[in-house]
Protein backbone atom coordinates (compact mmCIF):
# COMPACT_ATOMS: atom_id res chain seq x y z
CA UNK A 1 0.00 0.00 0.00
CA UNK A 2 1.04 3.41 -0.50
CA UNK A 3 0.60 5.61 2.85
CA UNK A 4 1.27 9.41 3.94
CA UNK A 5 1.86 10.44 6.97
CA UNK A 6 1.94 14.20 8.27
CA UNK A 7 3.16 15.49 4.91
CA UNK A 8 4.05 19.37 4.34
CA UNK A 9 5.08 20.69 1.73
CA UNK A 10 6.08 24.51 1.20
CA UNK A 11 7.98 27.29 -1.37
CA UNK A 12 9.74 29.69 0.43
CA UNK A 13 7.68 30.89 2.96
CA UNK A 14 4.22 29.77 1.36
CA UNK A 15 2.82 26.82 2.77
CA UNK A 16 1.13 24.17 0.02
CA UNK A 17 0.79 21.33 2.06
CA UNK A 18 -0.17 21.30 5.92
CA UNK A 19 0.03 18.02 7.63
CA UNK A 20 -1.41 15.41 5.34
CA UNK A 21 -2.44 11.42 6.46
CA UNK A 22 -3.70 9.33 4.44
CA UNK A 23 -3.28 5.68 3.19
CA UNK A 24 -3.94 4.60 -0.32
CA UNK A 25 -4.72 0.72 -0.66
CA UNK A 26 -4.82 -1.61 -3.61
CA UNK A 27 -8.18 -2.57 -5.15
CA UNK A 28 -10.10 1.02 -4.93
CA UNK A 29 -10.01 3.87 -7.10
CA UNK A 30 -9.06 6.56 -4.88
CA UNK A 31 -9.95 10.65 -6.33
CA UNK A 32 -8.73 13.26 -4.96
CA UNK A 33 -10.71 16.66 -6.04
CA UNK A 34 -10.69 20.23 -4.89
CA UNK A 35 -10.79 23.86 -5.80
CA UNK A 36 -7.84 25.15 -7.79
CA UNK A 37 -4.89 26.07 -5.63
CA UNK A 38 -6.12 23.54 -3.03
CA UNK A 39 -2.80 21.19 -3.45
CA UNK A 40 -3.56 18.15 -5.32
CA UNK A 41 -1.22 18.22 -8.03
CA UNK A 42 1.54 19.21 -5.27
CA UNK A 43 0.12 16.74 -2.88
CA UNK A 44 0.60 13.92 -6.21
CA UNK A 45 3.94 14.70 -6.95
CA UNK A 46 5.29 14.56 -3.26
CA UNK A 47 3.71 11.14 -2.84
CA UNK A 48 5.10 10.11 -6.39
CA UNK A 49 8.20 10.71 -5.27
CA UNK A 50 8.98 13.73 -7.46
CA UNK A 51 8.94 16.49 -4.77
CA UNK A 52 10.37 15.49 -1.69
CA UNK A 53 8.27 17.10 1.76
CA UNK A 54 9.99 19.51 3.99
CA UNK A 55 8.06 17.43 6.91
CA UNK A 56 6.66 13.85 6.71
CA UNK A 57 7.17 10.81 5.22
CA UNK A 58 5.74 8.89 2.13
CA UNK A 59 6.41 4.65 2.14
CA UNK A 60 5.71 2.43 -0.69
CA UNK A 61 5.10 -1.28 0.64
CA UNK A 62 6.18 0.09 4.20
CA UNK A 63 9.50 1.32 2.29
CA UNK A 64 10.70 5.38 2.16
CA UNK A 65 10.08 6.44 -1.07
CA UNK A 66 13.03 8.53 -1.45
CA UNK A 67 15.38 5.55 -0.39
CA UNK A 68 14.37 3.81 -3.62
CA UNK A 69 16.34 2.61 -6.26
CA UNK A 70 14.57 4.82 -8.99
CA UNK A 71 14.75 2.49 -12.04
CA UNK A 72 13.26 -0.09 -9.51
CA UNK A 73 10.46 2.42 -8.19
CA UNK A 74 10.05 3.00 -11.90
CA UNK A 75 9.00 -0.24 -12.77
CA UNK A 76 6.23 -0.32 -10.07
CA UNK A 77 4.80 3.00 -10.27
CA UNK A 78 3.52 5.17 -13.21
CA UNK A 79 3.16 8.94 -12.76
CA UNK A 80 0.92 10.44 -15.51
CA UNK A 81 1.12 13.95 -15.38
CA UNK A 82 -1.08 17.28 -16.68
CA UNK A 83 -0.32 17.47 -20.35
CA UNK A 84 3.79 17.16 -20.55
CA UNK A 85 5.67 19.60 -22.54
CA UNK A 86 7.38 18.09 -25.62
CA UNK A 87 9.45 20.64 -28.18
CA UNK A 88 10.91 17.64 -30.12
CA UNK A 89 9.00 15.38 -32.63
CA UNK A 90 8.82 11.43 -31.80
CA UNK A 91 6.21 9.40 -33.32
CA UNK A 92 3.47 8.23 -31.41
CA UNK A 93 4.66 4.25 -30.66
CA UNK A 94 8.37 5.98 -29.85
CA UNK A 95 6.46 7.83 -26.88
CA UNK A 96 4.34 5.03 -25.70
CA UNK A 97 7.95 2.78 -25.62
CA UNK A 98 8.98 5.19 -23.25
CA UNK A 99 6.77 3.37 -20.35
CA UNK A 100 8.67 0.18 -20.85
CA UNK A 101 12.37 2.38 -20.57
CA UNK A 102 12.57 1.09 -16.97
CA UNK A 103 12.43 -2.32 -18.29
CA UNK A 104 15.26 -2.41 -20.62
CA UNK A 105 18.68 -1.25 -20.89
CA UNK A 106 19.55 -0.84 -24.46
CA UNK A 107 16.87 -1.74 -26.99
CA UNK A 108 13.18 -3.16 -26.26
CA UNK A 109 12.78 -7.07 -26.52
CA UNK A 110 9.88 -8.60 -28.04
CA UNK A 111 7.70 -8.54 -25.54
CA UNK A 112 8.25 -4.72 -24.72
CA UNK A 113 7.28 -3.87 -28.35
CA UNK A 114 4.57 -6.62 -28.12
CA UNK A 115 2.88 -4.49 -24.66
CA UNK A 116 3.05 -1.11 -26.55
CA UNK A 117 0.91 -2.39 -28.90
CA UNK A 118 -1.75 -3.82 -26.74
CA UNK A 119 -1.78 -0.68 -24.67
CA UNK A 120 -2.36 1.21 -28.11
CA UNK A 121 -4.94 -1.07 -29.32
CA UNK A 122 -6.72 -0.50 -25.82
CA UNK A 123 -6.77 2.82 -25.92
CA UNK A 124 -7.86 3.26 -29.56
CA UNK A 125 -4.61 4.95 -31.00
CA UNK A 126 -3.33 2.24 -33.22
CA UNK A 127 -4.35 4.04 -36.08
CA UNK A 128 -1.99 7.20 -34.72
CA UNK A 129 1.12 4.76 -35.18
CA UNK A 130 2.74 6.62 -38.09
CA UNK A 131 1.92 10.14 -36.47
CA UNK A 132 4.00 13.12 -34.98
CA UNK A 133 3.10 13.23 -31.57
CA UNK A 134 3.11 17.65 -31.60
CA UNK A 135 0.69 16.75 -34.26
CA UNK A 136 -2.39 15.34 -31.81
CA UNK A 137 -5.10 17.53 -30.15
CA UNK A 138 -4.72 18.21 -26.53
CA UNK A 139 -7.28 15.06 -26.28
CA UNK A 140 -5.43 12.27 -28.24
CA UNK A 141 -1.95 13.51 -26.70
CA UNK A 142 -3.41 12.77 -23.05
CA UNK A 143 -4.52 9.02 -24.66
CA UNK A 144 -0.52 8.31 -25.62
CA UNK A 145 0.21 9.57 -22.24
CA UNK A 146 -2.12 7.29 -20.54
CA UNK A 147 -0.95 4.34 -23.14
CA UNK A 148 2.62 5.53 -22.01
CA UNK A 149 1.68 4.70 -18.26
CA UNK A 150 -0.11 1.67 -18.94
CA UNK A 151 2.82 0.79 -21.13
CA UNK A 152 4.93 0.94 -17.82
CA UNK A 153 3.17 -0.65 -15.50
CA UNK A 154 1.70 -4.12 -18.01
CA UNK A 155 3.21 -7.61 -18.24
CA UNK A 156 5.04 -6.68 -14.40
CA UNK A 157 5.24 -9.73 -12.22
CA UNK A 158 1.94 -10.23 -10.04
CA UNK A 159 4.38 -10.00 -6.50
CA UNK A 160 4.28 -6.69 -5.02
CA UNK A 161 1.91 -4.32 -6.17
CA UNK A 162 1.87 -1.35 -9.17
CA UNK A 163 1.17 2.04 -8.21
CA UNK A 164 -0.78 4.51 -11.53
CA UNK A 165 -0.81 7.96 -10.33
CA UNK A 166 -2.93 9.96 -12.68
CA UNK A 167 -2.66 13.69 -12.26
CA UNK A 168 -5.69 15.92 -14.29
CA UNK A 169 -6.05 12.69 -16.80
CA UNK A 170 -9.03 13.29 -18.30
CA UNK A 171 -9.20 17.28 -18.87
CA UNK A 172 -8.83 17.53 -22.82
CA UNK A 173 -11.22 14.69 -23.58
CA UNK A 174 -14.72 14.93 -24.71
CA UNK A 175 -17.23 13.00 -22.66
CA UNK A 176 -16.52 9.75 -24.45
CA UNK A 177 -13.54 9.39 -24.10
CA UNK A 178 -13.66 10.83 -20.53
CA UNK A 179 -15.81 7.43 -19.33
CA UNK A 180 -13.80 5.20 -21.48
CA UNK A 181 -10.40 6.45 -19.91
CA UNK A 182 -12.40 6.07 -16.12
CA UNK A 183 -13.65 2.77 -16.86
CA UNK A 184 -10.04 1.31 -18.12
CA UNK A 185 -9.01 3.05 -15.23
CA UNK A 186 -11.29 1.38 -13.08
CA UNK A 187 -10.82 -2.07 -14.46
CA UNK A 188 -7.26 -2.26 -13.62
CA UNK A 189 -7.92 -2.07 -9.57
CA UNK A 190 -9.02 -5.67 -10.15
CA UNK A 191 -4.91 -6.01 -11.01
CA UNK A 192 -3.05 -5.34 -7.97
CA UNK A 193 -2.72 -1.78 -8.57
CA UNK A 194 -2.68 0.80 -6.50
CA UNK A 195 -4.44 3.62 -8.19
CA UNK A 196 -5.06 7.70 -7.57
CA UNK A 197 -6.22 10.20 -9.82
CA UNK A 198 -6.71 14.26 -9.52
CA UNK A 199 -9.95 15.07 -10.88
CA UNK A 200 -11.77 18.14 -11.19
CA UNK A 201 -15.44 16.65 -12.09
CA UNK A 202 -17.21 16.17 -8.94
CA UNK A 203 -20.03 13.83 -10.28
CA UNK A 204 -17.02 12.21 -12.71
CA UNK A 205 -15.56 11.49 -9.44
CA UNK A 206 -18.49 10.03 -7.28
CA UNK A 207 -19.57 8.18 -10.51
CA UNK A 208 -16.27 6.15 -10.53
CA UNK A 209 -14.26 6.66 -7.30
CA UNK A 210 -14.76 4.19 -4.13
CA UNK A 211 -12.71 6.72 -2.13
CA UNK A 212 -13.04 10.33 -2.33
CA UNK A 213 -10.43 12.82 -0.99
CA UNK A 214 -12.01 16.11 -0.51
CA UNK A 215 -8.70 18.92 -0.92
CA UNK A 216 -8.63 22.80 0.47
CA UNK A 217 -6.13 25.14 1.15
CA UNK A 218 -3.33 22.50 1.53
CA UNK A 219 -5.65 20.16 4.01
CA UNK A 220 -7.27 17.22 3.74
CA UNK A 221 -10.89 18.27 4.57
CA UNK A 222 -12.63 15.22 4.20
CA UNK A 223 -12.07 11.33 2.98
CA UNK A 224 -14.63 8.17 2.31
CA UNK A 225 -16.84 6.35 -0.15
CA UNK A 226 -18.85 9.10 -2.14
CA UNK A 227 -22.16 7.95 -0.16
CA UNK A 228 -20.88 8.14 3.25
CA UNK A 229 -19.33 11.67 2.71
CA UNK A 230 -20.97 13.74 -0.08
CA UNK A 231 -23.50 16.41 1.73
CA UNK A 232 -24.48 19.71 0.09
CA UNK A 233 -22.58 21.31 3.04
CA UNK A 234 -19.22 19.65 2.20
CA UNK A 235 -19.16 20.73 -1.02
CA UNK A 236 -20.37 24.33 -0.15
CA UNK A 237 -16.99 24.68 2.41
CA UNK A 238 -14.78 22.92 -0.46
CA UNK A 239 -15.88 24.66 -3.46
CA UNK A 240 -18.08 27.61 -1.97
CA UNK A 241 -20.85 26.77 -4.41
CA UNK A 242 -24.55 26.02 -3.46
CA UNK A 243 -25.86 22.87 -4.05
CA UNK A 244 -28.65 19.86 -3.62
CA UNK A 245 -27.76 15.86 -3.34
CA UNK A 246 -30.21 14.15 -5.51
CA UNK A 247 -30.19 10.75 -6.55
CA UNK A 248 -28.93 9.57 -9.67
CA UNK A 249 -31.66 8.55 -11.31
CA UNK A 250 -29.54 5.02 -13.19
CA UNK A 251 -26.54 4.54 -10.86
CA UNK A 252 -28.07 5.19 -7.22
CA UNK A 253 -25.20 7.10 -6.16
CA UNK A 254 -25.19 11.09 -5.00
CA UNK A 255 -25.39 13.37 -7.89
CA UNK A 256 -24.12 17.23 -6.91
CA UNK A 257 -26.72 20.13 -8.62
CA UNK A 258 -25.51 23.31 -8.66
CA UNK A 259 -28.98 25.19 -6.95
CA UNK A 260 -28.69 28.89 -6.95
Amino acid sequence: MLSIENVCYSIGSKSILNGISTIFEPGLFHVIIGPNGSGKSTFLKVFSGELKPVQGSVHYDGKDAFKYNKTLLAQRRAVMSQQPELHFPLSVPEIVMMGRYPHFTYRPSRKDEAICREVMDRMEIAHFEHRDYLSLSGGEKQRVQFARALAQLWGTPEKGLRYLLLDEPISSLDIHYQHQFLQIARQLTMENIVLVAVLHDINLAIQYADNILFMKEGQLVAKGGPADIITAALVKEVFNIPVVIVEHPLLGKPLVVYSA
